[in-house]
């Protein structure tokens, strides 16, 4: 029997390629190198794009956070200045070959709230022309007299010039008159302070007289001419006194000088003038002319022989006369001994006039004297109110 060829390995046959393994081979080869390959150049381009974003926000997010802070900060008495924030830095540039870092994202602005507490800056400076003047301290105004009462047309002119005033009845009155005033500005201006209503006698030649007695009537008190005359004695009564050696035209010419000096005043007192005061032929046209301006005379009684008073009468003009004077001793003492004459004076008779000066014992005693002579049941009222109720005259 035939013996049968031995089979041959199949090993050979095995190593034969189908048709379609050489190309599943080399896919399988070629896969892994194309694929990094493109994972490098995709991380490549991510990396470009988050570097170019991040390169070109981050100075507007700051600019941004800079211009709006001042809107959204917290209204407070100091500001706090907006907070910046740092900018990142730039990513490092990719590594060819390496797998890259993710893209860093950009951090958001800080938001600024008003739960943040003010930083304590001191305020700056306010630039000059918006900084305040200094407020000077001033004195209270002063008070406003009372409205003037009606007064008839064709009424003299004391009572247009009167202090508006009703003392009430049953009451005993004084009136204190205060002479010499203007020439010692800071005691005259001590005695416009003292409790209105006082009558204040002003001299025709104190400096700015007009705006002196303007604030003394201002501040509710009443207003005189205190008219200088020749004394028996060798004192000087002043600049343009009246003196018995000059002449009936020079006496008038000096009269009305002083009349014109300053207004709004009801009247006129002498200042010295015991000598000429007791001459009556000197003294008439001296009352004539006050007469015929529609003022009342005051007579001071710096002699017991004055014409006054009883010329007074003969022009029918308004008149009244000193009662006492308070500071021929210049102490407090002394003047609050005066006034009390003065207040027995006004019990007895219903009204008193005292007359004192400048000084400072007389304002000193006055400032004491005059809230406790009302709790006594006294009235002080100005000198045209006693001349209305006792001495009218015309």
């Amino acid at each position: 029997m035939a013996k049968k060829p031995p089979r041959k390995p199949q090993k050979a046959a095995a190593r034969k390629p189908s048709p379609k393994t050489p190309a599943a081979a080399s896919g399988r080869a070629v896969s892994p190198v194309l694929l990094a390959l493109a994972g490098v150049i995709a991380v490549f381009v991510v990396a470009l794009g988050a570097r170019f974003i991040i390169g070109r926000d981050a100075p507007e997010t700051e600019s941004v956070v800079e211009r709006e802070a001042p809107v959204i900060a917290p209204a407070s008495p100091i500001k706090a200045p907006p907070h910046k924030v740092a900018e990142a830095p730039p990513p490092p540039p990719p590594v060819r070959g390496a797998e890259p870092a993710p893209a860093p994202v950009p951090a958001p602005p800080p938001q600024v709230t008003e739960a943040l507490a003010p930083v304590p800056v001191p305020a700056p400076p306010p630039p000059p022309a918006m900084t305040p003047k200094p407020v000077v301290a001033m004195l209270p105004p002063p008070v406003a007299p009372l409205e003037p009462p009606k007064v008839a047309p064709g009424s003299p002119l004391w009572k247009k010039n009167a202090l508006p005033f009703r003392a009430p009845p049953g009451k005993p009155a004084i009136a204190i008159v205060i002479d010499d005033m203007g020439v010692d500005r800071k005691r005259s201006n001590r005695a416009v302070s003292l409790p209105a209503p006082l009558t204040l006698a002003w001299l025709p030649y104190a400096h700015e007289l007009p705006a002196q007695a303007r604030a003394a009537r201002a501040a509710g008190h009443e207003l005189m001419l205190h008219l200088p005359m020749e004394p028996s004695g060798s004192a000087d009564p002043g600049p343009q006194a009246l003196r018995v050696s000059l002449d009936k035209g020079e006496i008038l010419r000096r009269t009305k000088a002083a009349l014109d000096s300053f207004d709004g005043y009801v009247g006129v007192n002498n200042h010295m003038g015991s000598r000429f005061t007791a001459d009556s032929a000197a003294m008439a046209p001296v009352l004539g002319e006050i007469a015929r301006r529609g003022l009342l005379w005051l007579d001071s009684r710096t002699t017991a022989k004055s014409a006054g008073l009883t010329l007074a009468r003969e022009f029918q003009m308004p008149f009244a006369g000193r009662d006492i004077f308070l500071d021929n001793e210049m102490t407090v003492s002394a003047v609050r001994g005066q006034l009390a004459k003065t207040e027995q004076v006004a019990r007895r008779q219903g009204y008193a006039i005292a007359i004192g000066h400048p000084h400072d014992a007389t304002i000193d005693a006055l400032a004491s004297w005059m809230p406790e002579v009302q709790k006594r049941g006294f009235v002080l009222v100005p000198v045209s109110a006693v001349v209305r109720a006792h001495h009218t005259g015309g």
